[in-house]
């Protein structure tokens, strides 16, 4: 039997936690699920065959710095995002709408789009809603992203009601945008992204708004961005019961892993961060036990392993000392160790989220999860 173009089973929940599978016609995605993110069609230190194999079922790609190089139409000559990178299952891309909007002294805003300036090389260009469906389209994406604006969650209430008003109007124009491509939309899914910030009631507008268009899962933006884990938990509170619970919930830009917990406690059943791998990078590793900074002194004379129960190259093959060696010698291996082993960490904890949910006890793994981590 064919797969299916898109669709999302709910298994089990466990108070707002949920588990479930989103198939696809390259494969299945298993929720709670953390994408890694390969922002220019590589997740940095990583081959594609050791991403999937830390347990991941889909990756991120990023629409604004692959617009501007390669290119959406060089990819697309070249047979499209997954053979250009060789991953042969999902992937989202994002609208671009964040990183254009973080570019505060290069772009311009109006109700087509944003007109901003490479950060590459300083040429200009417009993205609006129907070019990001364009560019998504021509990429091959599995998942689309809405084009929408994010602006700061401490920005006047007046400047989030009116942004995330016209974000609801450009996702109408996603939404007819991304039908437009017939071939593409009989092949991939389109995500809205709810905005507001921290306000209830702006949150609910948003929501009911895109609802009223119709998608085939739904984003929680404008949060992990300066507001802090207690500001963001307390939206969380109510802003994915907003939306369909027979759809996805999608919490973009997230998280440390105690947000992860946290945001499954309340309903979220997808994350992208950066976090794992740009750590990795800098020699922070994510264990159990919680963060450890492996340029410390203290990891110099150290044999042991650094999670006695990870299966990851770096704790199976090397101990501590030759781990802060690697990274206080600034030697790429160092990168690459630590960077599986943060993404194993955080498929291992997004596979425990959905053990627990499954068998009604995501109470008790929440909290044996901060006892450990947290300390």
């Amino acid at each position: 039997m064919t797969a299916p173009r898109f669709a999302f089973t709910l298994h089990a929940t466990d108070g707002k936690a949920r588990t479930g599978t989103i198939r696809m016609m390259r494969g299945e995605i298993r929720t709670p699920a953390f994408m890694p993110v390969g922002t220019a069609a590589t997740v940095k230190a990583m081959k594609p065959e050791g991403v999937r194999a830390t347990g991941a079922d889909i990756l991120l790609g990023n629409t604004y710095h692959l617009m501007l190089r390669p290119g959406a139409e060089r990819v697309a000559r070249l047979g499209g995002l997954h053979k250009f990178m060789n991953w042969d299952r999902p992937i989202l891309t994002d609208s671009g709408g964040y990183q254009v909007m973080s570019l505060s002294d290069l772009r311009k805003i109006t109700e087509e789009g944003v007109t901003f300036a490479s950060h590459l090389d300083g040429s200009r260009h417009l993205l609006t809603p129907e070019r990001s469906m364009e560019i998504q389209r021509l990429l091959g994406s599995d998942i689309v992203m809405a084009f929408d604006e994010c602006p700061r969650a401490d920005a006047p209430r007046e400047v989030i009601a009116a942004s995330m008003r016209m974000s609801m109007r450009w996702a109408a124009r996603s939404r007819a945008g991304f039908d437009a491509g017939e071939d593409h939309a009989a092949r991939a899914a389109l995500f809205g992204i709810q905005q507001g910030a921290l306000d209830e009631s702006l949150r609910r507008e948003s929501a009911d708004a895109l609802r009223e268009i119709g998608f085939d899962g739904y984003a929680i933006g404008g949060l992990a961005v300066g507001e802090g884990q207690e500001a963001m938990f307390a939206t969380l509170d109510f802003a994915p019961g907003m939306l369909p619970e027979d759809r996805p919930r999608y919490l973009m830009g997230v998280g440390k892993p105690d947000d992860l917990v946290g945001a499954v406690e309340r309903g979220v059943d997808m994350f992208d961060c950066v976090l794992p791998t740009r750590s990795g990078r800098n020699g922070q590793a994510f264990t159990w036990n919680g963060p450890v900074n492996l340029r410390n002194a203290r990891h110099a004379e150290d044999p042991a392993p650094l999670e006695e129960r990870c299966p990851c190259d770096a704790c199976t093959k090397y101990g501590r000392a030759y781990l802060h060696h690697l990274i206080k010698s600034g030697e790429i291996l160092g990168a690459m160790l630590l960077t599986e082993h943060n993404l194993t960490f955080y498929q291992q904890l997004m596979a425990g989220m959905r053990d627990a949910i499954a068998g009604g006890r995501f109470a008790a793994f929440a909290t044996d999860f901060r006892r450990g981590y947290l300390g």
